[in-house]
């Protein structure tokens, strides 16, 4: 079926999938409280799609298709309205997440579905005061979302076969290649590559290694394609920190936060996008 998209907060997540789903011929509506960030995404995903075109690995046909497919509106409702498929990627934050599907339920049609990117959330808290919890789904991407195979497709406990079904068909439309996975915290993904992450950072702290050994370490001695502190500047401190902070109260103390994390989320060394993490990507 075609398929309307909405996309919920413009973040690096929620730019990407936009980028994703427009490139991939479906109406595109990407939705942010605020024009700025929105204004900032759509230079982000068209610097994007022209950068794959001139490595060869976008078609040129993408510029068009973003172009013509994606549009940006910040008010949450009508963004919602026409939507067959609403996907939403706002911060780890269950009271903001739980808000805004309330307030898309009331607008959408009855056969849309609903979807989270959430990365630790668990679903079945998140439908928890919905409507229609058949029709939530987890629809987990990775970062960077153009480049990255995978979705983690999470079912919540009244998730049903068709919701889930609907799903993995629009991974594979996406050119991705869907997981599907019981609703736990942290799923399959997050809680594995947390525990990695985690206790990387605690060993720099301790002094065992610096970062670009730790990572040298699992790309070279496990054959990673990148260090779990590379991954971690990648990903945001600031996103691993939400997540562990959550799998800390669900799951127990191998999640607690080091400390180290959260001294550099304080002060702003966020990874790649603000140019300092474990690494210097100034340099």
């Amino acid at each position: 079926m075609s398929e309307n998209i909405t996309v919920i907060g413009a973040g690096t997540m929620g730019a990407g999938i936009a980028q994703v789903a427009a490139i991939h011929g479906y109406r595109t509506t990407l939705c942010d409280v605020s024009e700025e960030q929105l204004a900032s995404a759509v230079g982000a995903i068209e610097a994007s799609v022209e950068k794959g075109i001139a490595r060869g690995k976008t078609p040129e046909e993408a510029r068009e298709r973003v172009q013509s497919g994606l549009t940006t509106e910040s008010d949450l409702q009508q963004a919602c309205q026409a939507a067959t498929v609403v996907i939403e990627a706002v911060p780890e934050d269950l009271g903001l997440k739980q808000s805004i599907f309330q307030k898309v339920e009331e607008v959408i049609a009855d056969d849309a579905l609903l979807a989270s990117n959430t990365s630790s959330i668990p679903i079945s808290k998140l439908a928890a005061d919905l409507k229609s919890p058949d029709r939530f789904v987890g629809m987990h991407f990775f970062n960077p979302v153009p480049i990255m195979a995978l979705i983690e497709v999470i079912r919540g406990e009244s998730t049903s076969d068709g919701a889930i079904d609907r799903t993995v068909d629009l991974a594979h439309r996406l050119s991705k290649e869907p997981i599907v996975v019981k609703d736990s915290p942290g799923f399959a993904t997050s809680r594995l590559g947390l525990v990695i992450g985690l206790e990387a950072i605690r060993m720099l702290e301790d002094g065992v290694a610096s970062a670009v050994e730790i990572d040298k370490a699992m790309e070279l001695g496990y054959r990673h394609p990148m260090g779990p502190l590379k991954l971690t500047d990648l990903v945001g401190l600031d996103v691993r920190l939400a997540i562990a902070e959550v799998l800390h109260e669900q799951i127990g103390e191998q999640f607690r936060p080091p400390q180290l994390l959260r001294e550099m989320v304080e002060k702003g060394h966020l990874g790649k996008k603000t140019g300092q993490g474990f690494h210097d990507w100034n340099a």
